[in-house]
């Protein structure tokens, strides 16, 4: 069976109590409970927030994500201007290297011509003597 409950008033706890532990007892502890729940509220009270302080959170939190934002740009701003100078020196880099490369391939394209003449020349040498 589901019972409805319905808030329960002081006056009801202290005519309940009254009749139980008489008139001067009821006072004295609905007292005691009302001291003692004022002082667990002032105990407390710093910890809940309020709507200002909800208010001057949400507006630090945005202040602080567009300080981040402006932070993180800068952050961005800077790294690419590190990897276009680290790109730059890369690129002289590896163009300094091909020259080398290339040079060093006209070197050895040179010598391979001049053997191919030099056997070249052997060989008509030897077939016209042979003809001869």
């Amino acid at each position: 069976m589901l019972y409805l409950t319905m808030p329960v008033t002081e006056i009801e706890i202290y005519d309940a109590l009254r009749n139980k532990i008489g008139e001067e007892s009821a006072k004295t502890l609905l007292e005691f409970i009302d001291l003692r729940v004022e002082k667990e509220f002032e105990r407390k009270k710093d910890l809940l927030a309020t709507k200002q302080d909800i208010v001057e959170l949400r507006s630090a939190t945005k202040q602080d994500i567009a300080e981040l934002r402006n932070a993180t740009k800068q952050d961005i701003a800077e790294l690419r201007a590190e990897v276009k100078q680290d790109i730059a020196e890369l690129k002289a880099e590896l163009e300094v290297k091909i020259e080398k490369v290339k040079t060093t391939l006209i070197k050895w394209m040179f010598i391979f011509w001049a053997g191919q003449v030099g056997v070249l020349v052997a060989i008509l040498t030897l077939f016209f003597r042979v003809l001869k």
